[in-house]
Parts: structure tokens; sequence; C-alpha cells
């Protein structure tokens, strides 16, 4: 299986501290943010990296990551022209993937369940198809595409809800696809936002009925706000202690 790490976007939730460099190389405590999801692959056991970046600073994730040995892993760099979306990110890796099952993470998405992801990694690995999904249950839906669960499945997907259900879960930034995301990218069109949603992508596996999920329980937040930021440090902070 490879590992795709998505860095891009402009960052403007975190102005002016994005203003000359990417969101994903702030630090979350002690580390550089894109450390987090690194490690996260990393302790699932995928080992080959592929790092997708916008065009202005994708050389300071080379200069900081440089092949991955010192990490134990085998990292390559792939450029984001312009903001377009996660789905329209994940569609740069395609030759990178070379029809392998692959593990997504947004470059801003800090985890601490690694020994559940590395488990659902493992029976991934032994299905023949489809997607697996990481839910968790969060106060703030809005901010988040969503799942409704309903007797144990999910029954519907939606890109920040305007109105939320008490059997709503917030999805995380992490995924895992088989090589049908390929053709399901190129069936989805731009949303409102002019982006294609990794929502929409996860809907086709919906429809086909070769989506799972997994629950996670322990920390997890995306970091991509001040708030969210200072939760993380603060988390990372209490783990180094």
């Amino acid at each position: 299986m490879k590992g795709i790490i998505l860095a891009g976007g402009n960052g403007t939730r975190l102005l002016p501290c994005t203003k000359v460099t990417n969101k994903h190389l702030l630090p979350v405590y002690d580390k550089p943010m894109i450390y987090y999801p690194l490690n996260v692959l990393i302790g699932a056991g995928i080992k080959d990296v592929m790092i997708v970046s916008g065009k202005g600073h994708a050389g300071h994730f080379l200069e900081l990551l440089r092949s991955g040995e010192e990490f134990g892993a085998r990292i390559s760099y792939g450029v984001q022209e312009e903001a377009g979306g996660i789905a329209q990110a994940l569609s740069l890796c395609e030759d990178f993937a070379d029809n392998d099952k692959i593990m997504v993470i947004l470059g801003d998405n800090i985890f601490s369940d690694i020994k559940v992801i590395k488990k659902a990694v493992q029976d991934f690995e032994e299905k023949d198809k489809g997607a697996t999904i990481f839910l968790k249950k969060v106060p703030d839906l809005k901010r988040f595409g969503v799942a409704e669960v309903k007797n144990g499945k999910i029954i519907d997907m939606i890109e920040k809800p305007k109105k939320v259900k008490p059997n709503f879960l917030a999805q995380t930034g992490l995924y895992l696809y088989d090589n049908q995301v390929w053709g399901f990218i190129k069936m989805v069109s731009p949303s409102w936002r002019k982006e294609l949603e990794i929502t929409d992508v996860n809907n086709l596996y919906l429809k086909t009925r070769t989506l799972s999920y997994r629950i996670l329980k322990g920390f997890w937040s995306d970091a991509g706000t001040f708030d969210s930021l200072l939760r993380s440090s603060a988390w990372a902070a209490k783990q180094k202690k």
C-alpha cells in the first residue's frame, strides 16, 4: 500500500501566519505539522509516501524531509498548481499509486489512534475492493464533511451540513482506497466551492456498497484553525511530558 499526504491549500484560516509559508510547516508544539501525518503513515506500516503541496512552498518540504531516509520512508513530491479540492489534489497521485491500494491523509490532521489505524490498514489489505473512512464524534460538525450512520451503516455523506442530526459523525482526513478511486474522481463535478469534494468520491463508493468505516475514540484534530492548532499543540505537549 502507498501513502499520500495532501498538504496543499492556501491556509487562509491561519493568516497572517501562512502569508509566507505553508500551514503544514507551522509548529504543532515542538514539531512541524507535517511530521504528524507522516508518522501516522509510518506507524501504519507504510513506507512509500507522496506529499502533494502547493507550488509556492514545495521546495520547503523537500528541504525539511528530503528523501525520507531519516524517517525510514521513501518520499516523493507532487505539486498542486492551484487549490482545487482534496479530490483534485489526490488525482495528481495516480501514477505514484501504480494501481496499488492507497492510504490518504490530510496534512493538517493529528491522530492518536495509531494502533487502531494500523489494524484497519491490515484489514483493508485483505479486502478485494472498496474504501474505508474514519469517523469521529465532534461538537462542531458543521466544519466537516459528515457521514450519517443508521443501524451500523452509512446511509448518506454530506459536505459541511447546514443542519446536523444526532447520528452524524465527522469524516476525519484519513481514507483508504482501492484503485477504483481514480475513476470515481473523474466522475465527480466541482461543488459550489468550485472544488472536487472528497465527500462526493466517498458517496460513489457508498452507492456501490463498498464503503466501510471505523470510529476513532482517541484524539483527533484538523489543526487548520487557530483554535484547533492550539488544541493540537496542547495535546502534543501533554504526550511529550
